[in-house]
């Protein structure tokens, strides 16, 4: 921290928040370089790398780095021996070195420190002169200042800061693991971890899902790479490893769809062009999607495969055991997996309802899920979520029916009246056996996603904090219509639904035709013109209808609906058939169908893809040509204090996002964690989140010594926050769930004896101080202390 005296002191941005914001407490090696020295100052925050230009790196230095050999100088005493007063020669010879300074004038070789001590409060001196400039020059580029990336020169501290809270979460783990001194030792202590929330020992594999972080630690161990990369690109290499196999993936579906390369060349092109709707890999690196969806997406490609008709032997064995193989792992990837072939399930269900693909092939894949659910509640620590799944009550409704359609082909009456009710008996059969597992089985079924879907559906109403606080989340509102004309700008979205359009006719025109008694072609012939025969193609019809629906209700969704969105786009305009299937209903004679299909299914993505190219390809470039920087002094200082100043067995409170990122730079334990599938963790979060609200001092002590905090964090983001849309707030949401807040004849008031206690804490009036100390404090965070002892103050 900086002197009293500062004017930029952080959290000292005006002179009149003096009064309500005390000088920050001092080191004694701070206050022993500053005493003698003049007011200004270069504050932490400003004291950045600065990028040099070309050819200058013999220029290139630290502002923050300038002034530390001179605190030898300036920590030098008159009665300092021999030996130390040559250490501050050596450190004033180092910082002249630094600065660029040639050292001119007289070179006085006069003895004692007094002289030194003139030297370098000399020195001090002209190092302030080019602070100031310094400065200048920051706050002249501020506005253009990129935050976002992990370019550039920054420690690990620096790096680590930009992971999001429930990234940060996963990351640590990883680091865990690799600094355990065996394996078998690192996942022990993961599976019954003390040390990161307070009063709680959890299974943190299971709670988590932190298979990826085992996997990535094991290969970064057994492929030798300490020496040859940090632990943080290396973990960041596999996450954008996994990105190309999820783009490939999809590369390879649309090809085999549409039997030419250019589908999957222009699937690749509307992928990166709308890579905003498609992954968060650019600001959620460690997610748990970014890690299962490529799997998912192998799985869809050998899907797409194995229900072709006209496929080998050998092909379709290949097939198999890749849809296994990438089933299993999807699922011990992400939590919520099974809940993803869930909707994956109903689409097969519908395509085989209507006999529009091999039977033996639907059971097939239907024998896998069950497989992956069996070992995965195994290999998951006997997870119960698994056994409740909507998915595996659906497999097994599904398979009990097998035999009730296998006696409808015998011809009887009763075989005819079920398969006329045969998609409602699954139904039934379904529900009524989650029903019964749910009733018999112990499990920790999220009942808070429950009760989220009733509020969301507007079956119910509720004050209850988190309910609101989830339904405010940007991904879990209706898709804005930016989201809509982005597709729309890309030309994904007209040319999706151009295809969807065609793809659904000729579907309806096929089952048309089954109902009558038309059986279905062994082949499809181009001249056919009939797409909807190919069951490859109704089932990515039927999925990405079903994943559309879910991502018109929720935004978040829209990363598992627009990959998908791409790659059938890029089909129908690269399939010949398609287009035959549309000349054929327009009865197109002037020119040869045939002939004009295959033109247009190679003339109109070429035509697409040069637009693309002119249009899109100059603005990516510019983006990967820009180095940006994440840039968060307030963060760095706050951690650094943390690691510095706290006690090692300090247990910190504050916004869950927040200690997700303490947890991961610092290693100290806090009080909650951004997680929302454990009730218990959801509670406390609640709790925690009173410091905002409006509540005695005395109702937030006992609160937080309920958990053993021993440092609270006030964060003036969300104390002050100023948000879009009032009542999604934090403390707007806090009074809401307090009963704080009345509304009568369409007018709103607060309704507390108390004021909001982050802004009354920072007073420094009784009876705040009586139970919380100021110990540190910037811009952004204020710290206190709980004091253990309570001390009754006028």
């Amino acid at each position: 921290m900086l002197s009293n005296g500062d004017p930029f002191a952080p959290g000292r941005r005006l002179p009149e928040a003096r009064a309500s914001r005390p000088p920050a407490p001092q080191s004694a090696s701070v206050r022993r370089r500053c005493a003698p020295a003049a007011p200004l100052a270069l504050p932490p925050q400003f004291r950045r790398r600065r990028r040099p230009a070309a050819g200058a790196a013999a220029g290139r230095q630290e502002v923050r780095g300038r002034c530390a050999p001179l605190a030898v100088v300036c920590e030098s005493a008159p009665a300092a021996g021999a030996g130390k007063r040559r250490a501050a020669a050596a450190g004033a010879r180092e910082g002249r070195r630094l600065r660029g300074d040639s050292g001119g004038g007289p070179r006085r070789r006069a003895a004692g420190a007094g002289w030194r001590w003139r030297k370098g409060q000399q020195t001090c001196d002209r190092e302030r002169s080019k602070t100031a400039q310094n400065l200048t020059k920051w706050l002249q580029g501020r506005e253009t200042k990129k935050t976002q990336s992990w370019e550039g020169c920054q420690n690990e501290l620096e790096r680590e800061i930009t992971f999001p809270g429930d990234s940060a979460i996963y990351y640590s783990f990883y680091k865990e693991l690799l600094k355990a001194p065996s394996f078998e030792r690192g996942v022990y202590e993961l599976t019954h971890n003390n040390k990161t929330i307070s009063l709680k020992t959890i299974n943190a594999v299971q709670q988590m899902t932190l298979y990826p972080e085992l996997i990535a630690s094991v290969l970064y161990q057994a492929s030798g790479s300490e020496e040859v990369i940090e632990p943080v690109y290396f973990y960041i290499g596999i996450v954008f490893g996994l990105q190309g196999i999820y783009v490939t993936a999809l590369f390879v579906t649309s090809w085999v769809m549409s039997g030419t390369w250019l589908a999957g060349m222009l699937t690749v092109a509307w992928f990166i062009i709308n890579r905003t709707d498609t992954t968060r890999i650019d600001y959620s690196i460690p997610s748990r999607e970014n890690w299962a969806l490529p799997y998912f997406a192998c799985q869809v490609a050998a899907l797409t495969g194995y229900l072709k008709k006209t496929l080998n032997c050998s092909a379709e064995k290949f097939c198999y055991l890749l849809v296994s193989a990438s089933t299993y792992t999807f699922m011990m990837m992400w939590e919520y997996s099974h809940y993803l072939l869930f909707v994956q399930a109903v689409s097969l269900f519908l395509l085989d309802s209507f006999a529009l693909a091999q039977t033996e092939k639907v059971h097939e894949v239907y024998k896998i899920y069950l497989f992956s659910l069996c070992v995965g509640y195994l290999l998951q620590f006997e997870n119960s979520a698994l056994l409740v799944s909507p998915l595996l009550s659906l497999v097994a409704a599904l398979m009990f029916s097998k035999c009730l359609q296998m006696n409808m082909k015998k011809g009887t009456f009763m075989s005819r009246l079920l398969k006329i009710m045969y998609i409602y008996l699954v139904l039934m059969i379904t529900v009524t056996l989650n029903f019964l597992l749910k009733m018999f089985v112990p499990h920790r079924e999220h009942e808070h996603l429950l009760k989220f879907i009733e509020v969301k559906l507007g079956l119910n109403t509720t004050k209850n904090f988190t309910m609101n606080w989830l339904l405010c989340q940007e991904s879990l509102q209706a898709p804005s219509q930016d989201f809509f004309l982005r597709l729309t700008q890309s030309s994904l979205l007209p040319f999706y639904i151009l295809v969807l359009i065609i793809c659904l006719f000729s579907v309806t025109q096929v089952i048309f035709r089954r109902i009558c008694g038309e059986p279905l072609k062994e082949t499809v012939k181009l001249e056919d013109g009939r797409i909807g025969e190919r069951p490859e193609i109704v089932y990515h019809v039927i999925h990405t209808i079903l994943l559309g629906c879910l991502a018109m209700c929720l935004e978040g969704m829209k990363y598992l609906w627009t990959p998908y969105v791409c790659m059938l786009a890029a089909f129908g305009v690269c399939s010949p058939e398609l287009w035959m299937t549309l000349f054929k209903w327009l009865r197109l004679k002037a020119v040869h169908p045939i002939l004009l299909a295959l033109i247009l299914s190679m003339a109109v993505p070429t035509i697409i893809g040069f637009s693309l190219w002119k249009e899109f390809f100059p603005r990516i470039m510019t983006e990967l040509s820009e180095l940006q920087e994440f840039y968060d002094p307030d963060t760095v200082e706050l951690m650094t204090w943390i690691k510095r100043q706290a006690p090692v067995a300090a247990v910190f409170a504050g916004s869950p996002q927040l200690m997700g990122v303490i947890k991961l730079c610092t290693g100290w334990m806090v009080s909650s964690l951004p997680l929302y599938n454990d009730d218990d963790l959801l509670k406390r979060n609640e709790n925690i989140y009173q410091i905002y609200s409006k509540r005695s001092a005395e109702d937030i002590y006992k609160i937080l010594t309920s958990y053993k905090a021993n440092f609270l964090i006030i964060e003036d983001s969300i104390c002050n926050e100023v948000g879009p849309v009032r009542g999604c707030r934090v403390k707007d949401l806090l009074d809401i769930a307090n009963g704080h807040v009345v509304c009568e004849e369409d007018d709103s008031y607060a309704d507390s004896k108390y004021g909001r206690f982050c802004h009354e804490i920072k007073m420094n009036y009784s009876p705040y101080v009586n139970y919380f100390t100021r110990v540190y404090w910037n811009r952004s965070y204020f710290v206190y202390k709980i004091n253990t002892v309570i001390s009754f103050q006028s």
